[in-house]
């Protein structure tokens, strides 16, 4: 074994890499990279301390959550101080890549009266050009099911050139929330794809140090305008024991194989009536799911008639006026309705559509409904009442 082989913190210097590689970049040396990104006119965007939670702005080296983890369960979040300074060392956030990506508020054009004509005015905005730092495994899936949405059969022009010019630094969990459940749905915690560079942070002592994957050539070009070098056989193991520990302590579970058909066999559950009890029609869920892509569409005009305007917003269908229909009222007038309408969609009618679960299990929907209902939950009582037993009773099974 070489004296390289034993030493996971390496001489500094810039070396070439390739797609499929792996580096070791030093904590002292990761504004380097967040520099990097921003000489080539990246904004970069990642977590940072702010409302009480850790979220996604705009940030600097030193804005990174440094110190800082999450305690999540059902209908709660709070923030603490870590025993080191591990720059990634939380669960998942309030906040998702789609408030950039597909953002809450858009004007979709405007239009002016100019004597007997009407002129349309499409936005002359430039699209941002985004480099996302720490999205996780998880986050990746999610991003992958919205561009099924909005670029897939009919493509949405703003959310396709935000997407195309993006770059994607993943971070490998090194924490599971306690409302976590990637393992079960097959979207973590290691990030296996989609991503341009994807991290993994290691602390061993005092050594404090990240292994760098490249995963396309964008991000081969990137690592290699950094001083880092090739990561050893030991660095990769670390990073791999790094992954192989988070997915032993997923929060929760969802035996999710057959989930589709299983919904589809209960559309009138009793279940549907116990959780509509609950349910505060509030739309947390929704809003801070990065997969859900609900909206609206509001013409706004000015007092002379002259102007008009047309904007695009998010919106749930936990709404009443979202499942609207002139002359009929709701659709889904129940808070019953809606909640099964929402849960449905997202483990059943999604793959349908999409070809894939609309669900990655983050757990956000857990962790910020005020109430803390919980869809693992959910599920598993209604394969209870399947299988014969009372909701809750032996619960525990095997959800791989």
């Amino acid at each position: 074994m070489t004296e390289s082989d034993t030493a996971p913190i390496h001489s500094a210097g810039a070396r070439s890499f390739n797609v499929g590689e792996c580096a070791v970049l030093k904590r002292s040396e990761f504004p380097q990279l967040i520099n990097a990104l921003k000489s080539r006119d990246y904004i970069v965007v990642g977590p940072v301390v702010g409302e009480g939670a850790i979220i996604y702005d705009e940030l600097d080296a030193e804005d990174l959550p440094a110190g800082w983890t999450d305690e999540q369960d059902g209908g709660k979040y709070l923030l603490k101080r870590r025993q080191d300074n591990a720059l990634f060392g939380y669960a998942v956030g309030p906040h998702s890549w789609k408030k950039f990506l597909f953002p809450p508020v858009t004007k979709l054009w405007s239009a002016r009266r100019a004597g007997e004509a009407i002129q349309i005015e499409h936005s002359s905005e430039k699209m941002p050009k985004y480099a996302f730092l720490g999205v996780r495994s998880c986050e990746l899936h999610a991003i992958e099911i919205q561009d099924k949405v909005f670029m897939g059969k009919f493509v949405d022009p703003g959310y396709k050139i935000r997407r195309e010019q993006s770059f994607i630094v993943a971070v490998n969990c090194s924490v599971a929330g306690g409302t976590c459940f990637c393992v079960s749905m097959n979207t973590g915690p290691k990030a296996t794809k989609g991503f341009d560079l994807a991290l993994t942070e290691i602390i061993q002592g005092a050594d404090h140090y990240f292994t760098v994957e490249v995963g396309t050539e964008k991000g081969a070009e990137i690592l290699t305008s950094i001083e880092c070098q090739p990561a050893s056989q030991i660095d990769i193991s670390a990073a791999d024991e790094v992954s192989r520990k988070t997915a032993l302590s997923m929060g929760r579970s969802m035996q999710s194989a057959d989930v589709k058909e299983l919904l589809y066999r209960n559309y009138e559950h009793p279940r549907w009536d116990d959780v509509a009890s609950r349910c505060l029609t509030c739309a947390n869920c929704t809003l801070v799911c990065p997969t859900c892509f609900c909206s609206s569409v509001e013409d706004t005009t000015d007092l002379t008639g002259e102007h008009a305007e047309r904007w695009r917003k998010w919106d749930s269908c936990f709404t009443m006026d979202f499942s609207y229909l002139d002359g009929s009222g709701s659709v889904r007038a129940s808070a019953r309705s809606r909640y099964r309408q929402w849960m449905t969609h997202k483990l059943a009618t999604w793959i349908d559509q999409f070809g894939t679960s609309g669900c990655v299990g983050c757990g956000r929907c857990i962790t910020w409904c005020p109430v803390g209902i919980d869809i693992t939950e959910e599920v598993r009582a209604i394969r209870d009442t399947e299988k014969g037993r009372s909701p809750g009773e032996e619960a525990r099974y095997d959800c791989t």
